[in-house]
């Protein structure tokens, strides 16, 4: 989606989702070549689908491993939001998203009933760009690496001299311009149908549903860290926020804590829709929803 008159698109597949970048103009073919590095250069440090990925060792005997300037933000990130969801949310989920079948050869066969994460505490440490752990952790960063892949590659595009520009990655999206778009809020249940729509100018929306990745009996993406089990009493979130890191973990932490906790250290709009059928949305939205 992209304001009127803006004729630049680029579309391709990465990391598992669609892309689509929309620019005023065409975008050189060199800038697309290095959108696509930005992408492929942080999939392989955090995709915890790669034996070859620098947070792989981790999984295998513990130790430590360095990450580039994102690993700061990105640890900071999960390190309140896991205190703000008492453990709900945490990068240590990947141990019991495998455990459930969602593993890096995608079997969708559970190993047995859910487990919780091992525990965020001395024996793992995220400091800085700094990742230490003195067991073996699977991590999954999914909550809000997207998120954050969607702002680097928005950056890039700025320096580039491309400041002016929408990029969406399967739904996650940050838009910089002067023009406002208009976004329709999927049904949970019900693709072709829009529950709402939302003004979105210099800011991000990100999403989550649990019915995107279901398999099994019922199992999907959305785990409470501390039980291993799927969040059963919300079934999709929106956030609007200032960047596309900060919306795409709040769209998880909605699954796992009240928005009044989070809106204690976070700046946000949000709806969120229960398992029950029932919408909670910020006073800023009230004339979104259809």
């Amino acid at each position: 989606m992209s304001p009127a008159g803006w004729s630049g698109q680029f579309s391709f597949d990465a990391i598992g989702t669609s892309w689509r970048i929309d620019t005023p103009g065409e975008l050189p073919p060199e800038i697309r070549d290095d959108v696509e590095d930005v992408i492929r250069d942080y999939d392989a440090v955090y995709s915890r689908f790669r034996s070859d990925s620098r947070i792989a060792v981790l999984a295998s005997g513990g130790g430590e491993v360095n990450l580039p300037p994102s690993g700061e933000a990105l640890g900071t990130l999960y390190r309140t939001l896991h205190r703000l969801t008492r453990g709900g949310m945490s990068p240590l989920v990947g141990g019991p998203l495998e455990h459930l079948g969602y593993d890096a050869g995608y079997s969708f066969t559970p190993q047995g009933p859910p487990m919780p994460a091992a525990a965020w505490d001395e024996s793992f440490q995220w400091l800085g760009t700094t990742i230490r752990s003195r067991r073996p952790v699977t991590l999954d960063v999914g909550a809000a690496g997207k998120g954050q892949l969607v702002d680097l590659v928005s950056e890039y595009l700025h320096r580039a001299g491309h400041p002016h520009h929408t990029v969406d990655a399967g739904g996650d999206m940050r838009h910089c311009g002067p023009d406002t778009l208009r976004i329709a809020l999927e049904h949970p249940y019900a693709p072709d149908t829009a529950i709402g729509v939302v003004d979105l100018r210099d800011r991000a929306l990100c999403a989550s549903a649990s019915n995107r990745r279901r398999w099994a009996d019922g199992l999907h993406h959305v785990l409470d860290a501390t039980t291993g089990h799927c969040v059963d009493t919300v079934v999709a979130t929106w956030v609007l926020a200032d960047d596309a890191l900060v919306a795409d973990a709040l769209a998880t932490a909605l699954f796992l804590a009240p928005p009044e906790v989070l809106l204690t250290e976070f700046d946000f709009d949000y709806v969120r829709i229960s398992s029950e059928g029932q919408a909670l949305y910020s006073s800023s939205l009230a004339g979104a929803l259809f």
